[in-house]
C-alpha cells in the first residue's frame, strides 16, 4: 500500500482524524530535501507515537529577500519515496497558496528577544516565520508530539518556548544531531558544497571538539578555541561563535559555570552551515601542591 499524500488542509485534518483510531499521532515538520537526519526524526516519531505524519513545505516566511528560497532544493518524489520506506503514514505537502491563501500573513508569531540574536540577527524575521508556520502545522495536524533536530538549536529553543508560553497541547521531542562519518552535521545544504568546500567544512565539528576541550577553562577559552580552528581554514567566513546558557539562550561569560551550548555558523563558499554542541564550563582543576 502506497503512502497517503494530501495537499489541502481540510483533507489533512480528515486524514489525521482517521489515524487517531490507532492512538498517539506524531508530526515531523520538514522542508523536504530529506536526508538521514530527517529519517532519524521519523524513527524517533515511531518510538513516540502510533501514527506518524510528515509535512513537506518550503516556508517562504522564514526566508529573507536575499536568501535562497528559490534555490532551496525541491525533491518531492525522492522525499515521498524515503518517507514511504520509513513507514510514514501520511504526508502533508501543501503549496504556498494552501498555507497562505490570502498572501503573506499579517498575523504572525513573534519570536521575541531571543529571536533577534545569532541566527535572528543574521536573518531578521526568520524565527517569526518559523514559529508562525510551526504554529499553523500544529493547529492543522494537532499532534500529540512534534519532533525537531538539535542541529537547529536556536529554533528548537524558540519552538519549546512558544509551546510553553502559548500553552499548546503538544510535546516537543528533540532528536540529537545526525552526523556524517567525518563528523559533519547532516544538512540539506551540504549538497551545495564543492569537494574542496566539503573538506573545509570538517572544521565545524573540529571546532566544537576544540571548544569542548577548552571548556574547563571557561567560556572565553572555549570560544577562542573554536574560532581558532575555523579561522585556520582558508576560505571560511565565520558568522559567529557563541556560548549560551541552554536554559535561556543568553550569552555567558567567564563567571558562568555549568551546562552551556557552543553555537557555530560559518560560510563555506556560498553555503552557510550551522552546528552546536553541549559542553560544561567550569574552573580548570588546580594543580596539586608538592
Amino acid at each position: 500500500m502506497s503512502i497517503e499524500v494530501v495537499y489541502e488542509i481540510p483533507a489533512t485534518r480528515a486524514a489525521v482524524r482517521a489515524l487517531r483510531d490507532r492512538g498517539r499521532v506524531a508530526l515531523v515538520p520538514t522542508m523536504g530535501a530529506l536526508h538521514d537526519g530527517h529519517l532519524a526524526l521519523v524513527a524517533a516519531a515511531h518510538e513516540s507515537a502510533d501514527a506518524v505524519v510528515a509535512s513537506v513545505f518550503v516556508n517562504p516566511l522564514q526566508f529573507g529577500p536575499n536568501e535562497d528560497f528559490q534555490r532551496y532544493p525541491r525533491t518531492f518524489e525522492a522525499d515521498r519515496a524515503a518517507l514511504e520506506a520509513a513507514e510514514v503514514d501520511l504526508v502533508f505537502a501543501p503549496g504556498v497558496d494552501d498555507m497562505y491563501p490570502d498572501g503573506p500573513v499579517t498575523v504572525r508569531v513573534a519570536a521575541g528577544p531571543v529571536g533577534e540574536l545569532l541566527e535572528g540577527a543574521v536573518r531578521p524575521g526568520h524565527f517569526d516565520g518559523v514559529l508562525t508556520v510551526v504554529a499553523k502545522l500544529i493547529s492543522i495536524v494537532q499532534p500529540d508530539v512534534v519532533l525537531f533536530g538539535q542541529k537547529d538549536a536556536q529554533q528548537v529553543f524558540l519552538v519549546q518556548r512558544m509551546v510553553r508560553d502559548l500553552d499548546l497541547p503538544v510535546e516537543v521531542r528533540v532528536v540529537p544531531i545526525q552526523r556524517e562519518g567525518d563528523g559533519l552535521a547532516r544538512s540539506s545544504r551540504n549538497r551545495y558544497l564543492s569537494g574542496e568546500e566539503r573538506a573545509a567544512a570538517r572544521a565545524m565539528p573540529d571546532a566544537l571538539a576544540a571548544a569542548a576541550q577548552a571548556a574547563p577553562q571557561g567560556a572565553q577559552a572555549a570560544a577562542d578555541a573554536a574560532r581558532a580552528v575555523l579561522s585556520a581554514v582558508a576560505g571560511v567566513a565565520v558568522d559567529y561563535v557563541a556560548i549560551v546558557d541552554p536554559a535561556t539562550f543568553d550569552a555567558v561569560d567567564d563567571r558562568y559555570r555549568g551546562p552551556a551550548l557552543v553555537l557555530l555558523a560559518a560560510r563555506f563558499g556560498g553555503t552557510r552551515l550551522l552546528d552546536n554542541a553541549a559542553v560544561v564550563l567550569r574552573e580548570a582543576p588546580q594543580p596539586e601542591r608538592p
